[in-house]
């Protein structure tokens, strides 16, 4: 700093360039962004509705057989999942479909046309697998010099090679064996059937979206020890989520494996061997 220049400038006339005061690194954001979640408020809305409900009923007003039935529990189940998920997936809408067709079943179809009614959930749930649309995929990739955030890529159902995976499983059982080292997800579906998919030998650069429906089956993953698993997103209801996998040592949190989806009245079993 001179006298005839008291504001320290001097650096630009020499051609040279500031040097940023000292400070701690830039702090590294997740590549997954957690979801605000609404579960608490759809869960005390269908408590309020039910006790409403019942309190009608013990004050004397008479409601149909059907409003209390179990049919009726699984319709309003499968609409709480589907505000849960944004009506995406299968699972909200194959409770629907059981209890809506089982209700008129058994309460409103005359014996002549029930022998009818379970082909036709069957004919429904056929033309729901083939007529829906690819799932897509949203993942933050990262810049290679700062590690941050730069943008998103959009990965599609119709990639080629098993960066992403689709299993299906109705009535039946499924084995996949994924040997990809950019593992991005995928979607598997269970209907009284299992599948198991092996990610032994696989590897995650960020984060991967698996979405798993079981509906009366279940789901095994095989997954490194080291991979850090977030199964919060996934629903299970009168089924459950359980990893068995044994800790080699730290989790590694650049490799992070989201497990999203519905389970019920079945399983997904998370193991390392």
């Amino acid at each position: 700093m001179s006298e005839n220049n008291p504001y320290n400038t001097d650096f630009y006339n020499k051609g040279e360039k500031p040097v940023p005061p000292a400070g701690p690194p830039p702090v590294e954001e997740p590549n997954y962004r957690p979801r605000s979640s609404q579960s608490h408020i759809w869960i005390g809305l269908m408590m309020v509705l039910v006790g409403v409900v019942y309190l009608l009923r013990r004050m004397g007003i008479d409601f149909p057989d059907f409003v209390f039935s179990w049919q009726m529990f699984l319709i309003v189940l499968g609409i709480f999942i589907g505000f849960r998920k944004n009506f995406q997936g299968p699972g909200w809408l194959i409770l629907i479909l059981i209890g809506s067709l089982s209700l008129v079943d058994s309460y409103f179809l005359f014996n002549s046309l029930k022998p009818y009614i379970w082909p036709i959930i069957l004919i429904g749930a056929g033309l729901f697998f083939i007529l829906r649309p690819k799932r897509s995929y949203e993942f933050v990739t990262k810049d290679p010099n700062t590690g941050l955030p730069n943008g998103t890529n959009v990965y599609r159902g119709n990639i080629s090679g098993d960066d992403l995976i689709e299993a299906t499983s109705i009535f039946g059982g499924t084995k996949k064996k994924v040997l990809s080292k950019n593992f991005r997800g995928g979607e598997m579906v269970n209907i009284f059937g299992g599948s198991e998919i092996d990610l032994l030998q696989a590897d995650i650069e960020g984060t991967a979206v698996l979405e798993v429906t079981a509906v009366f089956g279940g789901a095994t993953l095989l997954i490194p020890s080291h991979w850090n698993v977030i199964s919060s997103e996934a629903t299970a209801i009168l089924g459950e989520i359980k990893d068995r996998r044994v800790s080699m040592g730290n989790v590694d949190q650049s490799k992070t494996l989201i497990l999203k989806g519905t389970v019920i009245f079945g399983g997904i079993d998370i193991k390392s061997f």
